[in-house]
């Protein structure tokens, strides 16, 4: 049977080439606000750190109306580190429309993004956004997506796929560049015309992937995904089944069923084949189970994700001032959460460290970890992070790592200094092509070396290039590469830090506080130029003589410190340094806070070294 009233798609692309855009022109147009309603820019992120940061972080549904037919609509991240979100709703939609900025041309996510979809055979609808912006180029960004096409093995019918010419931001759509749109009636026909039809046994037993996840307070964990065949009925009895595990199936009951209707959720009774729903009821799902009738638990088979490829170690906070800002202190909710998160989020692993205090959080990259670390924060959670370590393989008795594959795009002038610097860092340049006065280059690079980088680069652009990179492959491991070459301004003593003491302690580097702030033994304050860490007193106070007036001190001119985001700290930090992280706060420390006792341990590491060689 074929749902003819109904077309399931997702929209796939690379960051910040307008995906959440186009899906607000699309609710408008859809018919899904009344005339006189207020409405925001990227209704879809809802998030408060997505509308923060301007990326997609979390996939979400939506639908629209035409011509008598409804169109879910799934918003997917474009960011490589949200891979694993993109990979597994693909399961639950028959095409995707993949979404290609008019400049800058398909991007490293594209490449990802659309081989997965090619993999499931979806049809694709290429739409080239953003159209309407002077440094637009047309003609090479509709040859490069053939040649991505055909270097990803895309069938005859996915090569000839429709292209589409839109700007999100204005809400049009054409089929030819030449042609200005008027609105996006050419995109919903071409999706009613070259979308298949959801089809599936309506008469079936009952089979329904759970693809994510959501909770309520009041229901508890609520299932999202699509029906493959059959029909579920509020009330009904089930079994939950995994195709990879092959646990034996466990009985349940699904309590509520909701539709998705724009952005509401539209209590029903019943769903049949096609429908993508969320229920509630079965309280121990995790994505990937399959929902099944009583007397046919036939499990369905789930996308692998990628595996992470870089890894950090989440600690309990020890330092002096732990427990004095956060309301979740202990290991054992630091541990309940972390796990909580793995239910949600198929791409993360979570596992016990060397010590009861310590997990090991596995990720896709640095922004990955940092959105739940600061998601954590938010929620009230005080910890402590290590510095991000790449994971290792050993492929036929070889030792490898992963690479990345990078693409910077830069003003001609600058490309010097970056060539230098991921030369550096064992970069392998595969490409490079000159774009109007930019420069755009497409490195192999092992993921270590970028970490720390992005603060170089942007630096050594001015703030005008862009970088983006993904996973490539695992290669030979390539050797020890020295990533920092700078030391720290390491706290001697606790304290509150004054000018006095600050003033003299900016003649040996870079500030990281300011005046009146508690410091502690072993908390790092500042930056030294030189690759060593130097012990300083930002605490310390003039003493009085007889001469001393009392605005003495007024004549001190103090640098204002630098304030570390999150990311910029997880960059900066070495192997034997940490991050506070607390709701309110975020300090850097060394592992050994004591000055005597880290002085030892360095003088022992060198030693060893010494021997080695």
């Amino acid at each position: 049977m074929k749902r003819e009233d109904l077309r399931n798609i997702a929209i796939i692309a690379h960051v910040d080439h307008g995906k959440t855009t186009l899906v607000d022109q699309l609710l408008k147009q859809g018919g899904i606000y009344r005339e006189n309603q207020e409405t925001v820019t990227r209704v879809m992120d809802s998030g408060a750190l997505e509308r923060e940061r301007g990326i997609t972080i979390l996939a979400k549904n939506t639908s629209v109306h035409y011509k008598d037919v409804k169109i879910n609509i799934i918003d997917t991240p474009g960011h490589a580190d949200f891979g694993g979100e993109v990979e597994r709703i693909l399961k639950m939609v028959n095409g995707v429309i993949l979404l290609v900025d008019a400049a800058e041309g398909p991007m490293p996510q594209t490449r990802f993004v659309l081989g997965r979809a090619l993999e499931l055979n979806h049809r694709v609808i290429v739409v080239i956004n953003k159209i309407d912006k002077p440094d637009a180029r047309l003609g090479e960004v509709e040859d490069e997506i053939l040649e991505l096409l055909m270097d990803l093995n895309a069938s005859d019918e996915q090569l000839d796929s429709p292209m589409l010419y839109c700007s999100g931001r204005a809400g049009t759509a054409s089929r030819t560049p030449d042609e200005p749109g008027t609105d996006l009636s050419p995109l919903f026909d071409t999706i009613l015309d070259y979308i298949p039809a959801p089809e599936g046994d309506e008469n079936g037993e009952l089979q329904l992937l759970v693809s994510s996840l959501d909770y309520n307070d009041y229901v508890g964990r609520i299932g999202i995904g699509r029906i493959d065949r059959g029909v579920l009925r509020q009330g009904q009895d089930a079994l939950v089944c995994n195709y990879h595990t092959k646990e034996a199936p466990k009985r349940t009951k699904i309590v509520s069923i909701y539709q998705i209707d724009g952005l509401t959720r539209v209590p029903a009774e019943s769903a049949k084949v096609g429908d993508i729903v969320c229920f509630s009821g079965a309280g121990n799902i995790t994505i990937g189970d399959t929902i099944t009738s009583l007397t046919c638990p036939e499990p369905l088979e789930f996308v692998k994700v990628s595996e992470p490829t870089m890894e950090m170690t989440f600690a309990v906070n020890t330092s002096p001032l732990a427990g004095k800002e956060g309301k979740f202190v202990t290991s054992r909710q630091l541990r309940e959460r972390l796990y909580r998160e793995t239910m949600r989020d198929v791409s993360l692993r979570v596992s016990d460290g060397d010590t009861t205090d310590e997990f090991k959080v596995a990720g896709r990259g640095e922004m990955h970890l940092s959105i739940l670390i600061e998601t954590m924060r938010r929620e009230g959670y005080e910890l402590c992070c290590s510095n991000p370590r790449v994971l290792y393989r050993e492929i036929d008795g070889v030792k490898c790592e992963p690479m990345e594959r990078l693409t910077l795009d830069v003003p001609q002038e600058y490309v010097g200094p970056v060539v230098e610097k991921l030369g550096q860092r064992k970069g392998d340049l595969l490409e490079m092509t000159p774009i109007g006065n930019r420069t755009r280059m497409e490195y192999l690079i092992p993921a270590r070396c970028l970490f720390g980088y992005r603060s170089e680069f942007l630096t050594a652009t001015r703030g005008e290039g862009i970088m983006n990179s993904i996973f490539d492959s695992y290669q030979p491991y390539r050797g020890e590469i020295p990533m920092r070459f700078t030391g720290a301004l390491v706290a001697s003593s606790a304290g509150i830090t004054t000018s006095y003491g600050l003033f003299h302690t900016q003649e040996r580097g870079a500030l990281f506080v300011g005046v009146q702030t508690e410091v502690y033994e072993g908390m790092i304050v500042g930056e030294n130029p030189k690759n060593d860490d130097i012990a300083v007193n930002p605490c310390a106070e003039k003493h009085l003589t007889a001469i001393r007036s009392k605005g003495a001190d007024e004549k001190l001119l103090l640098t204002p410190p630098i304030i570390f985001s999150l990311e910029e700290a997880i960059e900066f930090i070495a192997d034997d340094e940490l991050i506070e992280v607390t709701p309110k706060s975020i300090r850097l420390r060394k592992k050994i806070l004591n000055t005597e006792l880290r002085m030892k341990e360095m003088m022992r590491q060198r030693r060893a070294m010494q021997n080695a060689k």
